[in-house]
């Protein structure tokens, strides 16, 4: 054997390693069934969790400056004086 044939082999080596999977029906299924698995795992750890209603943080409530809760009068109050009128 020559030094090229050589290379050739050992390059062709570590894809029949890889391709050797295929060779069974049974092994290529499980092989694509870890895929599909894997993938399923990390779309599931990067997708959020989820809440239903009690879980929802409750709205906030909007204050003035001085921390004090503002109401739906005190924002019509702020309207008017807005409009000019």
């Amino acid at each position: 054997m020559t030094a090229k044939g050589a290379l050739t082999l050992r390059r062709h080596a570590g894809a029949m390693v890889s391709s050797r999977i295929f060779r069974s029906r049974w092994a290529a299924l499980l092989w694509a069934a870890g895929i599909v698995w894997t993938a399923y795992d990390v779309a599931e750890a990067n997708s959020p969790p989820a809440r239903g209603k009690a879980d929802q943080p409750a709205k906030a409530q909007p204050t003035d400056a001085t921390g004090s809760a503002v109401s739906d009068a005190d924002m019509q109050v702020l309207a008017n004086f807005l409009d000019g009128d």
